[in-house]
């Protein structure tokens, strides 16, 4: 790490960053980033990562999800509220299936950039610049909203700044207490089968709940029973807003990125010699890394080598996004390889990027029979190599959306179109995380790791 400094993925092939198209305006408005609070802190930072470090030994269970790209328009505490809600919803299913702790880690407070497969995008002949996120162009289809403006980062900061500061308070303040598993359940979600399901669950743990308070046990006197740790994360894709938010622990003086507790790169940047990686290997933050079927052992190997190199557990999670038709060629070998190697890594599945395909109606979807079929294949794959597997990682919404198909209420391609609201890749709905939360507690059930 000697050679490793602030500003030394500069250096480095960057992929993926916008065509700022005023250098001096982004350096300004990175300059004043860098003199802001920082949005989380080095203390919770390394709390999340001593709990990832249980998920590495299977003590413990990983759960991300949340928006595919945050929104400046769509952002009320209601929405807040509901994103929330629905991971709360999810860790209560998966905690109660399978009796281990579970580490919720939110895609919230700074989901604002998104890598694209084409810098352009064509509509009826015309291009105009990809939309990126709203941290850095509008996703209206005219060449002033698709022009970067680095001005939209610090929008993105504050908007992160009130979002962190509303899920403390609903996550400190009762909001998250277990007696309102109840009071989570959506109206349209308690309406469905898994509703009905969730709900006898629900049932289950104020039973539960009340035999604690009867012995004497109560938020009063165990605070596990009223509040609740919730981390954010995102994917470290704008390096310049991200070394804006880097700052120095006065306790230890090592380096963490105060953006988020823990950041990810994506598939498209995780290349060993390449600027994310370089920019990553330097803080202190639990990483994540996206992996898809063209990854190769030596690729894996080497990202180890650099982002993981005292081997820690905790440190490193690979987020695999095969496709259900892919996974079971391309995964095993690479678990074999980085498992023989003695490679502390946390195994996560993201089941959403690699399902996506585009309906007759030209919309983008997913359909929920793909995104369970890899889930299941994950869940298997890991048992047969013994390694436990250690996570999901979902794009999800609280919102009664219609944007991917299937599920308990049965969408179909047709309907897409009569809630379909993302600005950029389809999210599940509450009804049908809880599908697929039911699904991978029953599936976890079973796995024995010897």
């Amino acid at each position: 790490m000697s050679d490793w400094q602030i500003h030394s993925w500069k250096q480095f092939p960057a992929l993926q960053q916008p065509d700022w198209p005023d250098s001096q305006a982004l350096t300004e408005t990175c300059n004043t980033l860098s003199r802001y609070p920082p949005l989380v802190f080095a203390g919770e930072v390394r709390a999340l990562k001593a709990h990832l470090a249980k998920v590495a030994k299977g003590e413990a269970f990983l759960l991300q999800g949340g928006d595919c790209a945050e929104s400046f328009n769509d952002f009320t505490a209601n929405s807040i509220r509901d994103k929330l809600k629905v991971l709360l919803q999810m860790a209560v299913i998966l905690t109660h299936g399978i009796s281990k702790p579970v580490i919720k880690v939110g895609r919230i407070a700074g989901q604002f950039a998104k890598p694209r497969s084409s810098p352009f995008e064509t509509q009826n002949g015309v291009s105009l610049p990809s939309f990126r996120g709203e941290s850095v162009n509008d996703p209206a289809f005219t060449e002033e909203a698709r022009q970067p403006d680095p001005s939209r980062l610090e929008r993105a900061y504050f908007q992160s700044a009130s979002t962190l500061n509303l899920l403390r308070a609903f996550t400190h303040g009762g909001f998250a207490h277990l007696s309102r598993v109840h009071t989570w359940n959506q109206d349209f979600v308690a309406n469905s089968p898994q509703g009905q399901r969730y709900a006898h669950m629900a049932d289950e743990i104020t039973k539960s709940l009340d035999f604690m308070q009867a012995i004497g046990l109560n938020a009063m006197n165990s605070p596990v029973l009223n509040e609740v740790e919730y981390f954010t994360s995102h994917e470290a894709l704008l390096l310049e807003y991200e070394t804006a938010l880097t700052r120095q622990d006065s306790l230890t003086g090592d380096y963490y990125d105060c953006s988020a507790h823990m950041i990810w790169i994506g598939e498209r940047t995780r290349q060993p010699d390449g600027a994310h990686v370089e920019f990553l290997r330097g803080v202190k933050n639990p990483l994540g890394v996206k992996i898809g079927p063209k990854a190769s052992v030596d690729e894996l190997i080497r990202l180890c080598d650099k982002l993981n190199p005292l081997n820690e557990p905790g440190r490193l999670t690979f987020i695999g996004r095969f496709g259900h038709d892919q996974i079971a060629r391309a995964f095993p070998a690479l678990l074999r390889a980085i498992r023989s190697e003695g490679r502390e890594i946390i195994w996560s599945c993201d089941p959403m990027h690699g399902n996506t395909y585009t309906a007759p109606t030209g919309l983008k979807t997913r359909a929920l029979d793909h995104i369970l079929k890899e889930l299941q294949q994950f869940i298997a794959i890991m048992q047969s190599e013994n390694v436990w597997p250690g996570g999901v990682h979902f794009e999800l919404t609280g919102d009664n959306v219609t944007e991917c198909v299937g599920g308990s209420h049965d969408i179909r391609e047709e309907q897409l179109t009569e809630r379909y609201e993302t600005t950029c890749d389809p999210r599940l709905n509450a009804a049908q995380s809880l599908d697929v939360a039911f699904l991978v507690a029953e599936a976890l059930r079973g796995v024995q790791i010897r």
